[in-house]
């Protein structure tokens, strides 16, 4: 199928997607350790009515799978963003240095500060996730030729492992390792209103903006040479790219921790879909991510109730074979 075909579909799948999203919306807020019915999940949205299973769904199961939602658009994006900048198909949050580098500024914050409120260590998260993005592009960039897949992805591995050893290294020095933990466990567990009324509108933004820029985007994934052909800035449009990735994996990982390979499947699974315009990239793997993540975390409140499995070990039982998978296809995606 051409990329035309696949531009006139798009309006179709894009409400089909939506679709899939909303019954996995209601599978999750319906599944759980409780006993909850359709109808209660309609009657929490829709009415005022109290009780014990209306307080469950709108207190406790209802942030946690906004929050999943959230999350799940987010990493999806910002994968989509960095494989467009990068021209890499294995680029990743998790992969490239963000998510580490967040989680060491995190625990920075948590020892050094133990009075920051969840903005400051949002902040802190941003700020972490910046300089892990810049010391892995910094890194892959050094010798002539620039970002190949293969260099980025060494350079995020390296980066990342010495990132995480800070993070583990500053939590056992001030004996916070269990505060550390409670936020980096990779799940929505606990996930508050007042967290997802900071969160969301820093992931809103991100979102918005990556749409705004996609168009962009599609040019510079093709080329740098063909983008300043055509007139582009490139380097404000990647300066700003490169926040936009710093606010969603950043913003994540101060809501969820460590959630690696959702940006890197989410893309590569949206594109024998849409083709390769990053237009119809950003909206669908939104989309197709927050279902995704709504997903993973109806499983870990599943698949061992009344017990939580964490949601990402059951991401990475997922991710790592499709990681090897693209590896082993040499970066091409399914088309």
């Amino acid at each position: 199928m051409t990329n035309d075909n696949r531009r006139y579909l798009f309006g179709p799948k894009l409400v089909a997607s939506f679709l899939v999203f909303l019954v996995m919306f209601t599978i999750a807020m319906v599944l759980g350790a409780a006993d909850t019915s359709l109808r209660d999940v309609w009657m929490a949205l829709t009415t005022r009515a109290a009780g014990e299973k209306m307080s469950l769904l709108r207190e406790i199961r209802l942030p946690r799978e906004v929050a999943a939602i959230f999350v799940g658009s987010a990493l999806s994006v910002a994968g989509a963003i960095m494989q467009g900048m990068t021209r890499n198909p294995l680029a990743d949050p998790g992969l490239l240095g963000l998510t580490a580098g967040a989680n060491a500024a995190l625990a920075i914050t948590i020892a050094l500060i133990p009075t920051a409120n969840y903005l400051g260590i949002m902040v802190a998260c941003f700020i972490g996730a910046a300089i892990g993005a810049l010391l892995v592009f910094g890194m892959g960039s050094l010798k002539k030729g620039g970002f190949s897949p293969l260099r980025m992805v060494l350079a995020g591995s390296a980066v990342s492992a010495f990132l995480y050893a800070v993070a583990e290294g500053v939590a056992l020095h001030f004996k916070v390792s269990k505060d550390v933990s409670m936020w980096t466990a990779g799940g929505v567990v606990g996930t508050s209103w007042s967290q997802l009324q900071i969160i969301i509108p820093f992931i809103t933004i991100g979102i918005i903006l990556a749409v705004i820029l996609s168009r962009q985007l599609t040019i510079l994934s093709l080329s740098e040479e063909v983008a300043v052909g055509l007139g582009q800035k490139t380097m404000l449009i990647k300066t700003i790219l490169f926040i936009v990735m710093i606010l969603l994996a950043g913003a994540s990982v101060a809501l969820v921790g460590n959630m690696a390979f959702i940006g890197l499947m989410i893309p590569h699974l949206v594109r024998p879909l849409v083709g390769t315009d990053y237009r119809y990239i950003i909206p669908m793997s939104a989309v197709i991510g927050a279902a995704f993540m709504l997903l993973a975390d109806t499983l870990g409140r599943t698949v061992n109730a009344p017990y939580e499995t964490p949601v990402v070990a059951l991401v990475a039982v997922l991710g790592l074979p499709f990681f090897l998978f693209i590896v082993r296809k040499r970066g091409k995606s399914f088309l």
